[in-house]
């Protein structure tokens, strides 16, 4: 038995590069993306969902971290930082081109290179550093592409305005994925849980909006005069019939509402037997918060509800930070494994000496309670169990928002000793 042999395989449902573990046929391949890009813009919910995740990625400080606390490793850390404000378009920019996985389960982003020199970067050092890391918009793929192996080997393209095949490789992307289930490189959308919801809210809005233009409280019954045959085939009989049927069909409240009838003909309103009346606002209210919950984001309805309170709150707000912290998570793993190594790779000669490679990290999503923080050190310093350093006092203040300290000035200053 050789152990270094694979014998077995994935099970993705997968042919001619398409895939199909999406049990939902209106979710699959190029229908799901236009549903999940039609509830994206859409839906209210779901635009306050994701324009809370935005927010709060956008404002998260981004650094990189030396693998060593050796020169040749800051200098590692301190160019892959300058590599970040060096492209075309900024940080915060690409951040929110990223986060397009987050609606589609996934994203891909071709990692285009430049040399730095004059008039093509702020730097002129020669090395070769990102000129964009460009997204390959979802709604072109037009396939996959595998190895014997079930490996992803690249992503195909059909993109307008000329519509070629153009064929991206795996070694040359970043690859963004909300979960791996069965390695599938579309990952799993998060507004995936809401769509059965989102399906009924959109008819049941449909239903309400057409209630409230009609201002019925019934079905439209127009009955012809007695002895009128309007469904034969006669041609006047014909017409009457169509008339009738675009009268109820068009029965509203607007600037020309009114009816008129010819002779012998009646209009009513049939209510139905049942005399139990389902209030059309409440459902889609219900509706709205089973789909804020299934991203964790329901605490945007308190206070609209006149309900919760500002603890619930506080802990659902603090619950939707950690999702969100989990998804910045998954961007710096993708970077420090996909983008960080290649960017060192193609600079190897330059960066031979460090230890390992340098990480990108992100900032907290929350602000700490100062007030809490500051009880905590003064507790901890009692005790004996903490005691003040540079590195705290770093700390201490860039939790603050205060400046940095200056080096070599002590506080508070030292009063000079006088001679005797």
């Amino acid at each position: 038995m050789d152990i270094f042999g694979e014998y077995g395989r994935i099970g993705q449902r997968r042919y001619g590069g398409v895939f199909f573990e999406e049990f939902l046929t209106e979710l699959q391949g190029q229908k799901g993306i236009e549903v999940y890009k039609e509830m994206s813009e859409n839906d209210d919910i779901i635009g306050a969902m994701l324009f809370a995740i935005e927010m709060l990625m956008r404002q998260v400080t981004w650094d990189i971290e030396p693998a060593a606390n050796t020169k040749a490793d800051k200098n590692a850390a301190e160019f892959i930082k300058s590599c970040m404000n060096d492209m075309e378009q900024s940080w915060q920019d690409t951040i929110s081109e990223i986060m397009s996985f987050l609606i589609y389960g996934w994203s891909y982003h071709e990692i285009c290179y430049k040399r730095r020199i004059q008039n093509q970067s702020k730097y002129t050092d020669g090395l070769i550093g990102w000129k964009k890391l460009a997204l390959r918009s979802q709604d072109t793929l037009y396939r996959w592409e595998y190895g014997e192996n079930d490996d992803l080997l690249a992503m195909s393209q059909i993109a307008p305005p000329d519509y070629i095949i153009r064929t991206i490789p795996i070694e040359k992307a970043l690859h963004f994925v909300t979960k791996s289930r069965k390695q599938n490189p579309e990952g799993r959308s998060i507004l995936r849980n809401c769509y059965t919801d989102y399906y009924y809210k959109k008819r049941f809005r449909q239903i309400e909006g057409i209630g409230v233009e009609r201002d019925l409280a019934g079905l439209p019954l127009l009955q012809p005069p007695e002895g009128a045959d309007i469904w034969n085939d006669d041609p006047e009989n014909m017409k009457a019939l169509a008339y009738a049927e675009k009268l109820v069909k068009n029965i509203r409240r607007d600037e020309k509402e009114g009816i008129v009838l010819p002779y012998g003909w009646t209009f009513s309103l049939v209510n139905g037997g049942s005399k139990r009346q389902f209030e059309i606002g409440n459902i889609i209210e219900r509706i709205d918060n089973r789909m804020a919950m299934t991203c964790m984001a329901d605490f945007v309805l308190l206070g609209h509800q006149q309900t919760g309170s500002f603890a619930l709150s506080s802990d659902k707000t603090r619950l939707f930070a950690v999702a969100i912290g989990t998804y910045l998570d998954i961007i710096c793993q993708t970077i420090n494994t996909q983008a960080i190594p290649k960017l060192i790779k193609v600079n190897q000669s330059h960066f031979k000496n460090i230890s390992d490679m340098p990480k990108l990290i992100h900032g907290d999503i929350e602000k700490q309670d100062l007030t809490q923080f500051a009880d905590y050190i003064v507790k901890m310093a009692n005790v004996g169990l903490l005691t003040l350093d540079q590195n705290l006092e770093r700390k201490i203040r860039e939790m603050g928002g205060l400046p940095e300290a200056l080096e070599g000035v002590a506080y508070p200053p030292k009063e000079e000793e006088n001679g005797g």
